[in-house]
């Protein structure tokens, strides 16, 4: 059997979910199948082209629900994970079928799909999960930014946090797909340790600190609430964590930036916030108004490259919007 395993790319959580995916699929459902993988990406437009369906099975992991009947696995744990009303009914109408529900998870509950799709294995299938406690528990950390400070957080000492600035940084389609076997079959400091992975950390690391800087001269933080714009300099990431490092006291935090393949405007919130979670913002909701989505605490918006513009209107709006909660207005 071939399999192809559709995962989040550029995501920590991502290529974890993937890695556990195929360690389950192998030990509970066939140990005979090969596994080819496809990174995803959340961009303006279509996010799945059908005739990328080409496996025996076709799994999603970590990325939005597909309607498409050449799925047969599909995890995840975002809040929008639907793009249409139309998807999510599907989906319900699947989980009253006793083939069909038992291969296709949905819980917003969860930390990471990591940790979700290792208590489906667990408690559907009986897989012993134990020998990959350490890629579960950092995965939760990462995808769930429980880090213990902003400083644990942007100086990154773990192996699981150089890692994630490799994977969120690759531009090489070929690089993680050969790291996700990796990620569930070895310590995760022996997989940083691999020649083939530490030989990109140590440029990484020098452009992390470039980003911290560049960031330091273009954010401001005003009722709460940081706002910068770095679409003059493109970058294919940068750690979400920066902008709480620089400004401890704030709440909320929206990112400009571009890189090749889109104008993102990054919506998130400070983990380390006193604030009552049950004043704040559901942030998922706001960016489900301009097309993107995410979690309660942290979302995303994608447009093209060239809507450079559309992107600064909607994230002035989001600043413009959370500085005016943060004042009671």
């Amino acid at each position: 059997m071939r399999v192809r395993v559709f995962y989040h790319d550029k995501c920590f959580d991502g290529a974890c979910s993937a890695s556990l995916f195929t360690r389950f699929h192998r030990e509970c459902i066939d140990a005979d199948a090969t596994y080819e993988y496809h990174g995803l990406v959340h961009r303006a437009g279509a996010l799945f082209d059908e005739s990328d369906f080409t496996g025996d099975e076709n799994a999603i992991v970590d990325f939005k629900y597909s309607a498409s009947p050449k799925i047969t696995w599909w995890f995840d744990h975002h809040q929008s994970a639907f793009l249409t009303k139309e998807d999510h009914q599907q989906f319900l109408d699947c989980q009253k079928d006793p083939i069909c529900g038992a291969h296709k998870f949905f819980d917003p509950n969860y930390t990471s799909c990591t940790s979700f799709l290792a208590h489906i294995a667990e408690t559907r299938y009986n897989m012993n999960t134990a020998p990959i406690a350490e890629l579960i528990h950092w995965a939760d950390i990462v995808d769930g930014a429980k880090y213990e400070s902003p400083e644990s957080a942007v100086e990154m000492a773990a192996p699981a946090m150089k890692l994630t600035l490799i994977i969120e940084a690759n531009q090489d389609p070929e690089f993680i797909p050969r790291l996700i076997p990796l990620l569930t079959s070895l310590p995760l400091a022996e997989v940083l340790s691999q020649p083939f992975v530490a030989d990109l950390l140590p440029p990484l690391l020098e452009r992390h600190k470039e980003a911290l800087e560049l960031i330091r001269s273009r954010a401001e933080e005003k009722d709460g609430t940081i706002f910068f714009d770095i679409t003059d300099h493109p970058l294919e990431g940068f750690n979400k964590f920066i902008p709480y490092y620089l400004y401890p006291k704030a709440i909320y935090s929206i990112g400009l930036s571009k890189s090749s393949f889109r104008t993102k405007v990054a919506v998130g919130s400070n983990p380390w916030t006193t604030e009552d979670p049950a004043t704040m913002v559901n942030l998922a909701r706001v960016c489900e108004r301009y097309g993107g989505g995410g979690h309660a605490r942290v979302g995303a918006i994608s447009f093209p490259p060239d809507q450079e513009e559309k992107a600064r209107v909607a994230a002035a709006e989001i600043v413009a919007e959370l500085r005016a909660h943060e004042r009671g207005q």
